[in-house]
């Protein structure tokens, strides 16, 4: 995703093994810079939170600790603090900037009423690797975050991890069809990889039941954001962080020519005026298991003595 520059050369590197594989130091980079000006960027992450909040209504809960991981400048853990005044929130974010945000957050100008609420926990931390013991949190809430993982399956293992039995877990991520537009503009061009590759909405759903999950539920919607031309479409992504951090990416900036020519391929999706980004959205949540065995792998059988005399 990088912009046009002085031509760089032309000879290209071995491609790397993994050319999908997300490079963790960049993007702790690109989220720290763009902390700053992100809530006024986050148009798609606003929205997104905000259709995920309306889902929490179908479901029954009454948590005690809740947890937003990758929880940026700290708007979903201010929402969770409206709707579960009593439960103690933990925010946390790879990017300490961001986490530097939502403590503002919670101590502007809100803080008369949310004085009446327990105070906001901020903790760096990896999605890959939660800081926090096992059975630790009713419900674990994850906006926009899990994309930028490189393991999917632990990420989510983490989630059934740190959630008591019967713990919640709420997220969204991007699925496949992500920035489609933007993936063919440069593949029209060169063979680098210039966009980030994103987990299918079924995988999603084996991964959750592999992790420990009980009745996962799965949907998708697509989202489209419009913008005059491919540098506004660049500037917003450059806004939230989102960079290009894959490891088959370009070594030097694209020269002049070549980004002519990906603009004249995004161009073939101008529609009445304006060109189209399409985010496929997967939103995603499943209930904790109960454990079937000890720590010492015995097995747990439950019984239900009201079920006594039934058949």
């Amino acid at each position: 995703m990088n912009p046009p520059s002085t031509p760089a050369s032309s000879r290209r590197p071995e491609s790397p093994a993994e050319p999908h594989r997300l490079d963790p130091g960049t993007l702790r980079r690109s989220f720290s810079q763009a902390a700053a000006g992100y809530d006024e960027a986050a148009v798609l992450q606003r929205e997104v939170g905000d259709r995920m909040a309306e889902r929490l209504d179908l479901v029954r809960l009454d948590p005690t600790r809740v947890l937003d991981a990758g929880c940026g400048t700290g708007r979903g853990a201010e929402m969770l603090a409206r709707r579960y005044p009593r439960a103690q929130r933990i925010a946390m974010d790879v990017a300490l900037p961001m986490l530097e945000q939502a403590r503002a957050r919670a101590g502007g100008p809100l803080r008369a009423w949310l004085s009446r609420m327990r105070p906001l926990w901020a903790v760096g931390g990896d999605l890959q690797r939660l800081p926090f013991g096992p059975g630790c949190f009713d419900l674990v809430w994850s906006n926009l975050a899990l994309q930028w993982v490189n393991d999917l399956p632990g990420a989510l293992s983490e989630f059934a991890r740190v959630l008591r039995p019967g713990g919640l877990a709420m997220f969204s991520t991007f699925g496949p069809d992500t920035l489609r537009e933007l993936r063919e503009a440069f593949a029209a061009v060169d063979g680098y990889s210039h966009v980030s590759r994103f987990a299918d909405m079924h995988d999603i759903g084996d991964m959750l039941v592999a992790a420990g999950f009980a009745d996962p539920v799965i949907d998708m919607e697509r989202i489209t954001m419009t913008y005059p031309d491919l540098r506004a479409v660049m500037r917003d992504l450059k806004a939230i962080g989102a960079r290009n951090a894959t490891a088959g990416r370009r070594a030097g900036l694209m020269g002049r020519d070549a980004w002519t020519r990906v603009e004249a391929a995004y161009e073939r999706y101008r529609r009445e005026g304006r060109l189209p980004a399409t985010y496929e959205v997967v939103y995603g949540h499943a209930w904790r298991a109960e454990a079937r065995r000890s720590a010492d792998g015995r097995a747990i059988v439950r019984f239900d003595p009201s079920a006594r005399g039934t058949k």
